[in-house]
């Protein structure tokens, strides 16, 4: 894979050595000429009447839902595009029949997005959470397993947790959720644009992605999977403008017609894009996500995923030779690109990553439930040379102290 050739489309490169895409990434090039594009069609609208100009605004949208539902192999029927993982975490949350005394199970490393929504459902409608606690970062299927009663209806997990890279055994998951007969619901921002999932091979309920981190869009926009088999057992949100299925000749020539009138019988979607804002949504950031996902998607994600295990491969390898203590499992099953260590205390680690921002490298220091540090994302615009900086610079600090 050309390295030299991916980079060039990510100009924000030059000046930095960028491993912080765990956060937000950069954007490349494409992407912000998909939104240059589509802004300087808004600012002179060269469509022959404001309705095609619409239209021609919805099928540019509808081009991030193709390339979400190609990403994961899904279809294009099962993708809702949304805001942000949080967004689409909580759509799930309100769709899902739960009832009082129902029960959710989480686990203490994820980010506090993904327990908010089962949070306030415990508080509006009294469901229960169950936490399972982690094993030195890493959450096995076995103590799921363990936890989940006749009362449980939901597992939601990070399939790649965000503190120190663990991506759990989603397979193992699938198969248990499936024979438990429990909704998994998996949010996978850590995941998608490094490691693929396929979700005809690993068969999942419910999946949000955020664009804005492995993705490279950070638009404020990204997607929601609902497999095709489950939507029907969920409560649909209320009905909105893409909720209802196109009349015959479309919405342009139904407007048209003087006999219309509000209140009818409707023909709702059963399509996941029911669950996507019912008036004008965020075309830009669609937009730009759909070129962002066509990049990755032609790119191949497997071959992306095999040179971040490369780089990931590299940088653990220079770690060990330091001394430095890795918090990352280092088996590539449970490995993403995020690779986190640590260099002793909480205030030592943020030292060092004050140190290395100093030198224009980009990193991060996270923690929760005891478990974290110095945070580098390996990407696939990452190269062998942006670890070696790294790699040198904490030795340079190391030694310095």
């Amino acid at each position: 894979m050309d390295v030299h050739h991916i980079r060039a489309q990510f100009p924000g490169l030059r000046d930095k050595t960028f491993l912080d895409a765990a956060c937000v990434s950069l954007a490349p090039r494409v992407a912000i000429e998909a939104v240059e594009e589509f802004l300087h069609m808004a600012l002179c609208g060269p469509e022959r009447s404001a309705t095609l100009h619409h239209i021609t605004m919805d099928e540019k949208r509808a081009q991030a839902r193709r390339e979400a539902a190609r990403l994961i192999n899904a279809s294009e029927d099962e993708i809702a595009l949304v805001e942000s993982t949080t967004h689409g975490l909580s759509l799930a949350a309100q769709a899902l029949p739960l009832e009082r005394g129902d029960r959710v199970m989480l686990c203490d490393l994820e980010f506090l997005e993904l327990a908010l929504p089962w949070c306030q459902l415990s508080e509006r409608i009294g469901i229960e959470i169950d936490v399972v606690s982690h094993r030195e970062g890493a959450v096995r299927v076995q103590d799921i397993a363990d936890g989940i009663t006749g009362k449980t209806k939901v597992v939601a997990i990070s399939s790649v947790q965000w503190t120190n890279g663990f991506r759990c055994d989603l397979g193992a998951l699938s198969t248990l959720c499936r024979d438990r007969g429990v909704w998994l619901v998996v949010d996978a921002i850590q995941q998608l644009g490094a490691i693929p999932i396929d979700v005809r091979q690993t068969p999942v309920d419910i999946l949000a992605c955020g664009g804005h981190k492995w993705l490279n869009a950070p638009f404020g926009a990204g997607f929601l999977y609902i497999r095709r088999e489950r939507l029907p057992d969920l409560r649909p949100p209320m009905a909105g403008y893409l909720s209802v299925e196109p009349p015959p000749g479309g919405w342009g020539e139904y407007f048209q017609t003087p006999d219309i009138t509000p209140v009818r019988a409707y023909r709702f979607t059963t399509e996941a894009r029911q669950y996507e804002i019912g008036g004008t949504g965020n075309y830009p950031g669609t937009i730009g996500l759909a070129a962002s996902l066509r990049l990755i998607n032609e790119l191949g994600p497997s071959r992306l995923a095999e040179h971040i295990f490369r780089l990931t491969d590299h940088l653990i390898a220079g770690l060990r030779t330091l001394g430095i203590r890795l918090v990352t499992p280092v088996d590539r099953q449970y490995r993403s690109g995020i690779i986190t260590f640590t260099v002793g205390p909480v205030r030592e680690n943020v030292e060092l990553m004050e140190y290395l921002l100093d030198h224009r490298v980009c990193v991060s220091v996270r923690y929760t439930s005891r478990v974290g540090g110095v945070r580098a994302s390996c990407h696939f615009y990452n190269s062998l040379e942006d670890l070696d900086r790294l790699l040198n610079l904490v030795d340079v600090w190391r030694r310095r102290r």
